[in-house]
């Protein structure tokens, strides 16, 4: 019998310790290491293992041999994991309580039933909890097989029986495994439940998806190793109230990271949104001051987007920069440089710039129309609503060129938009058909444009 012994493990970090102390040494984290029995069994090479037989393949053998990826049902699923579910692989979905998780994940099950097996396992809810739900989005004549369980040999060994080309695990954080002993949920069993599903997935080809709990801070419950061990990591986001839910790429072995998919949350469950610009662009019917167009690239999709700014006068020593959907520093940085370059006396004036839609402008190719925005309100001049801008901004005032120029105004046009200012490098040779494309160097350039 292997010896058993107690060991502390960082529930924040993963890391363990001989003795229990207040601080994590790996982490910093305080009151967070918990004492856990693992097995003393180290395990002896024989000369027989040494001697084992080469089972490596060719990567030119493997890549004729590669299977076809599986439809899940939804566009927007199938866009973010990079075109389908791959045979095989393990993928990690997060989000807040509530968002949709489990209402995504039997809409797939429903939909991927109809090319092979499909297991939904549950830690979470009874199966008559999980058919009230599969009512309610209309999925009653499904045949997907569901299956009330914690243990993850269980789980394994009912896959392995059924022959289930999709597992999905809801939630990994409820499952234990029989070879540790400490609570689900913990640190240990979170790896090992973990481990065990990659290994059945990469030795049957079975895709399995697993749905995973939030911290306060938004990350996946447990240490960050969950997120290596898996094939894809996808986390949900949505404002407070709203109804549109964006599942983003965080990480993507067979895709495109970043890649976003759009989704309202109705009644009968989660609807694809085909057009997210729609959403994201709010025109006015007329111009207004401190609002202008500019286009996010996202992945492999390019949005449009609305940047506000306001200007108004500072009644404090000290004006206010607020930043909503924009990077604080960032807008900061910016009205410094259209102060140097550009003209613009913001010194006396409270500024607050907002991105419409909710959605965050992580890219620098928003930093134009910010500019154009922050004028316009200064000044009190409407900039026309069928012009749209990008460009990155540099400290000496120069206008730089962003990826995919030519995708982004194909967008701007397909949405009405007639004309663009963009950075000269990014001025297609023939412009899409009814925009006139403007292409600026400096700042002072495109600010006497209006």
């Amino acid at each position: 019998m292997p010896k058993l012994k107690q060991v502390f493990i960082c529930q924040n970090c993963g890391a363990d310790a001989p003795k229990w102390q207040g601080q994590c040494a790996a982490c910093g984290e305080w009151n967070t290491l918990a004492a856990e029995v693992s097995a003393a069994n180290p395990r002896q090479q024989s000369s027989a293992q040494l001697k084992r037989i080469d089972a490596s393949t060719s990567l030119a053998a493997e890549a004729v041999a590669e299977s076809a990826r599986l439809t899940t049902g939804s566009a927007e699923l199938d866009r973010v994991l990079g075109g389908g579910l791959v045979p095989g692989s393990v993928s990690l979905i997060g989000g807040d309580p509530g968002i949709g998780k489990s209402t995504l994940m039997l809409q797939a099950a429903a939909a991927l039933n109809a090319s092979g097996a499909v297991l939904y396992a549950t830690g979470e809810e009874s199966l008559k909890q999980v058919a009230l739900r599969g009512r309610r989005l209309g999925l009653e004549a499904a045949t997907a097989r569901l299956l009330a369980e914690t243990c993850v040999e269980e789980i394994v060994g009912a896959a392995s029986s059924l022959g289930a080309h999709v597992l999905i695990v809801d939630s990994i954080q409820t499952m234990y495994s029989e070879r540790v002993e400490a609570a689900p949920g913990a640190v240990s069993q979170l790896r090992e439940c973990t481990a065990e599903l990659v290994r059945f997935a990469k030795a049957s080809g079975t895709a399995v998806l697993l749905v995973g709990h939030v911290t306060k801070e938004g990350q996946i419950a447990g240490p960050r190793v969950l997120e290596h061990m898996v094939d894809t990591v996808l986390y949900f986001e949505s404002d407070t109230g709203s109804r549109y839910r964006v599942l983003r790429s965080v990480k993507n072995r067979f895709g495109a990271a970043n890649e976003i998919g759009v989704f309202a949350m109705v009644e009968q469950g989660l609807r694809e949104v085909t057009n997210p610009s729609a959403i994201f662009l709010s025109r006015h019917v007329e111009p207004v001051p401190g609002s202008v167009i500019t286009v996010m690239r996202e992945g492999t999709r390019s949005l449009l987007i609305e940047v506000q700014v306001l200007a108004d006068l500072s009644l404090g020593q000290n004006p206010r920069r607020v930043a909503v959907g924009i990077d604080a520093n960032r807008l900061t940085m910016l009205l410094a440089v259209a102060h140097r370059h550009g003209g613009l006396q913001l010194q006396g004036q409270d500024v607050f710039a907002n991105v419409v839609g909710g959605v965050r402008l992580a890219e620098t190719a928003g930093d134009l129309a910010i500019v154009m925005a922050a004028r316009s309100s200064l000044n009190d001049s409407p900039i026309s609503n069928s012009l749209v801008a990008f460009g990155e901004l540099g400290l000496a005032g120069e206008i730089r060129p962003v990826p995919f120029g030519e995708e982004r105004l194909r967008e701007a046009a397909k949405h009405g938009f007639k004309s663009a200012v963009v950075p000269e490098a990014n001025v297609p040779k023939r412009p899409p058909e009814g925009m006139t494309v403007r292409g600026v160097i400096r700042l002072s350039q495109a600010l006497d444009i209006f």
